[in-house]
């Protein structure tokens, strides 16, 4: 996935307060942008919340339709650096390629995760004929001492799955309820998709070191005195050892959570660093083709270049 956010100013972080023994959920609303040709919404980052632990950026694209005329989804070469790119699929089929040589469908039920570390490049394409599109993107930090890791790409087509109180659970990443995910982590986090058929409430156990949110990907929820459409984040903070999420017919949520990095995080276009030096010297090796990021063999197209980095850097 590539970021085509130009503003330098998403770094603000809110907590959220208790009011007559009440805590407030902090709200955050998408805006639209455009990835590879198709709109998404952008809940992070964004001014009033910058990370859910290492969570960084989270897109959810679609559900989309494409035209007969479509390409569908398509987003040229670019590279990451510092981060991994975790895309969960829910419908359509993308076709992931990389620097590193790996060619890989994700399908629905199945995660995708590229950990870039030093540098790595990549593409990703709807399938020709595919028509429709419905995924979660994100990145995750990666904590300081793993910033240069070796790069590399794993795919896990089988997760955790369960039925709960009503509803039918998949966990991504981390731990939930006794249940383990297999997927690579660099920092406590946990990642859980929720669906309910019929009316529900769902009660999910937290850990009180980790900071959560909860992104309605379809139909509606409430939290507490809180109700969420489709596209809308609740920031819940930390501090606490349970929620309880009310579902209602046909509704999916996104539980993110984990434990909050002590490293400083910088974000520009599509790398993560932990100085402006660091982001501006591998914008730069992208920019000549350095060999730190490698080629992308098999896609048609041209290498997505960054916008002009806005703050002033010492060569």
């Amino acid at each position: 996935m590539s970021n085509t956010e130009t503003d330098p100013s998403l770094y603000e972080s809110l907590e959220c307060p208790v009011t007559d023994g009440h805590r407030l959920i902090q709200h955050l609303a998408a805006r639209t942008a455009d990835v590879g040709g198709i709109p998404v919404s952008r809940l992070m980052p964004q001014r009033g919340r910058r990370m859910i632990g290492a969570w960084c950026f989270l897109d959810h694209a679609g559900p989309a339709v494409f035209s007969s005329d479509s390409q569908g989804l398509k987003v040229g070469p670019h590279p990451h650096t510092g981060l991994q790119t975790f895309t969960w699929m829910l419908a359509g089929e993308i076709l992931h390629r990389d620097s590193l040589g790996s060619e890989q469908i994700v399908r629905p039920g199945e995660v995708n995760l590229m950990t870039a570390g030093y540098g790595i490049a990549h593409t990703e394409a709807s399938l020709a004929g595919e028509s429709e599109l419905h995924a979660a993107q994100l990145w995750i930090a990666l904590p300081y001492a793993d910033r240069n890791t070796v790069p590399r790409f794993d795919h896990y087509p089988d997760l955790p799955r369960w039925q709960e109180q009503g509803a039918e659970i998949v966990l991504l990443v981390g731990r939930l309820h006794g249940h383990a995910a297999p997927t690579l982590a660099f920092s406590p986090l946990v990642g859980a998709d929720l669906f309910a058929a019929a009316e529900t409430s769902v009660q999910i156990g937290l850990q009180a070191s980790y900071e959560y949110g909860v992104l309605v990907l379809e139909g509606r929820a409430a939290i507490g005195r809180d109700s969420f459409e489709p596209n809308e984040l609740a920031y819940l903070g930390g501090g606490q050892e349970r929620i309880t999420i009310e579902l209602a017919p046909g509704a999916r949520v996104l539980v993110l959570g984990g434990e909050p990095l002590d490293d400083d995080i910088f974000i520009w276009w599509n790398f993560v660093g932990h100085s402006r030096e660091d982001i501006a010297r591998a914008q730069r090796q992208w920019e000549l083709h350095d060999d730190r990021f490698g080629d992308v063999r098999g896609f048609d197209g041209p290498r997505l270049m960054p916008p002009p980095i806005p703050w002033r850097t010492r060569r």
